[in-house]
C-alpha cells in the first residue's frame, strides 16, 4: 500500500519506494552560531484557536469553497502579522487526472536578510477517509491534526515574529495539495510515486524567489495530538542530522523530552523530501509517530475522527516553543 506517511522501524519492512530514496542527495550543512536573543513565549491558546478556525471552514480540499475561504484567511493572517505575503497560484494534476486549483501561501520576514530559515506545513486536508469503513471512505475529513495543527503552530510563530524578529530572515510556507495522493481503496493501476505533496513539488521547481536558498528547513506535520511522540524521522536524520540534534536538544532543555523521543523512527514521504531534492535545503520533519499502529500514526489518521477532540494545547506548546528556541537561539 502506498501512502504519503508510512513509517517503518529500521531493519523491518520498508514502505517507501526506492524511487524516492534514489532521488535524495545529502545536503547537510552546519548552522552558524548566532547571538542569542530573548525567546518569545509561545501561546498555546492562540495556536489552538488557529487550528479551530481552519477546521471551522470544513474540509480544505482543493476546488471546494472551504478551501478557498481558508486560503484567503491564512493569507490575511500572515499579512496581519507583518509578513510580506506571496500567494503562488497553480493548477495541479492529481493522480486520477483531476485538475486542482491550488495555492501555496508564503509569508516572509526580514526579506533583506540573506540568512534564511524555512518553516513549512501543509494546509489542505484529505479528500478521503481511507481508514474508515467503505461507506464513508470517499468523503473528505476535517484534518484537525493532519494539516491544521502544523499551520496553527506556524501562525502563532508568525504572530510572534511580527513582534520580535529572531535575527534571521524567516520564510513560512503553507503548502497545498499535500494530501491528495492515491487512496488506499483505489485498485486502479495508477503510478503511486509522487502523487502526494503536489504543492511542495511545484514550489521546489518554481520557488517564490529565484534561486531561493535557506540554511535549513523545519516541517511540521501532525503536531497537535494528545500525548504525541516525535521520533527522529529517518530522512531528516540522514540529510540534516545536526538540525535534528539541535531541535531535539532544544526540546529536552525546554522540558519537552517526553514528546521529542531520543530515538530513530523511520522514513516518511512528506513535503520535506521535495524541498531537499528540489532546492538542496537540509530539512527535518517533526511528525507524530505512534508505535502501536501499523501505519505509524494515530487511530484517527485518514478517518472522520481527525477532529478538534484530538488536539492538545500542551502538544502545540511543546512543538511551538521548541521551534522558537531553535530559530531564536541557534
Amino acid at each position: 500500500m502506498n501512502t504519503p506517511k508510512i513509517f517503518f522501524i529500521i531493519l523491518t519492512c520498508a514502505f517507501l519506494s526506492c524511487a524516492n530514496k534514489s532521488t535524495q542527495h545529502t545536503v547537510e550543512t552546519t548552522i552558524p552560531s548566532a547571538s542569542s536573543v530573548a525567546v518569545p513565549e509561545f501561546n498555546a491558546d492562540s495556536a489552538y484557536r488557529y487550528v479551530e478556525k481552519q477546521v471551522s471552514f470544513g474540509p480544505r480540499v482543493p476546488n471546494s469553497q472551504a478551501h478557498k475561504d481558508c486560503g484567503d484567511y491564512l493569507a490575511e493572517e500572515l499579512k496581519r502579522f507583518g509578513a510580506q505575503v506571496h500567494v503562488q497560484e497553480m493548477t495541479l494534476t492529481a493522480y486520477n487526472g483531476d485538475r486542482l486549483q491550488s495555492r501555496n501561501i508564503i509569508g516572509s520576514y526580514d526579506t533583506s536578510n540573506p540568512r534564511r530559515i524555512l518553516l513549512f506545513a501543509h494546509w489542505d486536508s484529505r479528500p478521503y477517509a481511507d481508514n474508515d469503513p467503505p461507506a464513508t471512505q470517499r468523503t473528505p475529513i476535517d484534518g484537525a491534526d493532519d494539516g491544521a495543527s502544523g499551520v496553527g503552530v506556524l501562525l502563532e510563530i508568525a504572530r510572534l515574529i511580527g513582534i520580535q524578529t529572531p535575527g534571521a530572515g524567516i520564510d513560512i510556507i503553507f503548502f497545498d495539495a499535500e494530501d491528495y495522493g492515491i487512496p488506499a481503496f483505489d485498485n486502479m493501476n495508477y503510478q503511486a510515486d509522487n502523487t502526494w505533496c503536489l504543492g511542495s513539488q511545484f514550489w521546489a521547481k518554481n520557488p517564490h524567489t529565484p534561486n531561493y536558498r535557506a540554511e535549513y528547513g523545519i516541517l511540521l506535520d501532525m503536531v497537535g495530538a494528545k500525548n504525541a511522540t516525535f521520533y527522529k524521522e529517518e530522512t531528516s536524520q540522514r540529510k540534516a542530522p545536526s538540525i535534528v540534534e539541535k531541535v531535539w536538544e532544544a526540546a529536552r532543555n525546554s522540558g519537552y523530552g517526553k514528546y521529542f523521543i531520543n530515538a530513530r523512527g523511520g522514513y516518511v514521504t512528506d513535503d520535506h523530501l521535495y524541498v531537499i531534492a528540489g532546492r538542496n535545503i537540509p530539512c527535518i520533519d517533526i511528525i507524530n509517530y505512534n508505535l502501536e499502529n501499523q501505519h505509524g500514526f494515530g487511530d484517527y489518521w485518514h478517518t472522520h475522527n481527525d477532529t478538534m477532540e484530538n488536539i492538545s494545547r500542551e502538544t502545540l506548546k511543546a512543538v511551538g516553543q521548541t521551534v522558537l528556541e531553535v530559530i531564536y537561539n541557534k
